[in-house]
């Protein structure tokens, strides 16, 4: 049986639904509903049915999703076992700057867990630049925002934008008001933007900048106030509350693979990852 169309096949039995089962495969749903129709053809079996509305695995189909789960973890370790033995790989890891000091050392240390012996190139760059790059194969793995309601990539987290600026510089009253912020793919700096005018409040855009570390530099200066992702707020940083500063969006962090994913990034071991990441994040909210 072609791994591909069972990764798949197991992709409709964890997400329930051929058209969410295309997104995490990244494929086309005709492309899942062509590899679902060959297994059937090759085990002359049905494996679906309508249940209603829904399509519903049925007990052949069950069977097969207990036996896809062995056999797709017998290969990815034959695999794995096999590229162990040979040169040090490379991964291309993409990720956006203002993650670089929070969310990026977590995912390079569980992917040198997983795999100790890969070597990591890493690119920074937005999401929306990150996302072209997976497109077009040129990174492996990237750690990029969506929309809450997007099903996109492998859910890490949920973070919310803030303003921040400098404990020692209060300018948060000062007219205009003097801000920095992301580029304009960022969605904190169009909701930053459009709340300021909304509330009728003049600001002056000292900055736009691609680096956080350039942004963060110029609020500890008290140059500005900036909005990013509340876990991209250094400690040296405060956050900002006032009647005047609009609420910022609340976005989903995530990993995200390309169409032709690395051999050694299988859904098995994304998926260990990320419970692993979820998990000290959460035992780090306790504390």
């Amino acid at each position: 049986m072609d791994i591909d169309a069972l990764r798949s096949f197991l992709a409709f039995v964890e997400t329930g639904s051929f058209t969410r089962a295309a997104k995490q495969s990244f494929r086309t749903q005709s492309a899942i509903s062509m590899q679902m129709k060959k297994l059937e053809d090759e085990l002359n079996t049905q494996l679906f049915t309508k249940d209603g509305r829904m399509l519903v695995l049925t007990e052949d189909g069950q069977r097969l999703a207990t036996h896809a789960t062995q056999i797709i973890a017998t290969h990815d370790e034959a695999l794995l076992e096999l590229k162990n033995k040979l040169p040090q790989q490379t991964i291309h890891l993409g990720c956006p700057d203002d993650y670089a000091e929070s969310i990026l050392p977590y995912i390079v240390a569980l992917l040198r867990e997983e795999h100790p012996h890969i070597s990591l190139q890493i690119t920074c760059a937005p999401s929306v630049h990150l996302k072209g790059l997976l497109d077009s194969n040129r990174l492996d793995l990237a750690i990029v925002t969506r929309s809450p309601t997007s099903q996109e990539g492998y859910f890490l987290q949920t973070d919310k934008g803030i303003w921040v600026g400098s404990p020692h510089h209060d300018i948060v009253n000062q007219q205009p008001l003097p801000i920095v912020l992301f580029q304009r793919d960022c969605k904190f700096h169009s909701a930053a933007i459009e709340g300021l005018i909304k509330r009728n409040r003049h600001y002056q855009l000292v900055s736009c900048c691609s680096s956080a570390t350039a942004n963060k530099g110029l609020v500890r200066q008290g140059l500005a106030i900036s909005a990013m992702a509340k876990c991209s707020m250094p400690n040296d940083l405060i956050e900002l509350t006032a009647p005047h500063l609009p609420s910022l969006p609340v976005v989903d962090i995530v990993l995200s693979l390309p169409s032709k994913p690395h051999l050694l990034l299988s859904p098995e071991s994304i998926n260990r990852m990320i419970d692993r990441y979820q998990c000290e994040q959460f035992a780090a909210e306790k504390c």
